[in-house]
């Protein structure tokens, strides 16, 4: 039974998915804008929020730890601390963009692109 599940597995193991997730979110704050279909982007898009607000709330040195520890390159949390969150002081959530694109050739999968604002 599903009670209250809300968040979606896209056939993938737990491991997986959560792999897929942290590289993702490392991709999509390196990059700041990146193309894939759009069950991803919908699933990555709140853990990249919760990162950028977690690194404008805490101190610095817990934020770059608690960062260090989620996102797969050093390069991302460094970003992020160093540049984006200058970007965003004023802006309290709403950090990113899903823009659609079209769909891919092969099986039709709506492609997005995710991107910082």
């Amino acid at each position: 039974m599903r009670h209250r599940v809300k968040s979606t597995r896209l056939n993938r193991d737990k491991a997986h998915l959560d792999v897929m997730t942290r590289n993702l979110a490392t991709s999509v704050i390196l990059y700041e804008k990146v193309k894939t279909t759009q069950s991803k982007a919908k699933l990555v898009k709140p853990v990249v929020e919760k990162l950028i607000s977690k690194a404008k709330t805490q101190n610095l040195p817990l934020a770059t730890r608690t960062l260090n520890s989620y996102l797969l390159d050093k390069n991302a949390t460094k970003k992020l601390i160093r540049e984006l969150l200058d970007r965003y002081k004023d802006r309290n959530s709403g950090f990113l963009r899903i823009i659609p694109l079209g769909y891919r050739a092969g099986d039709a999968a709506p492609i997005v692109q995710i991107e910082l604002v």
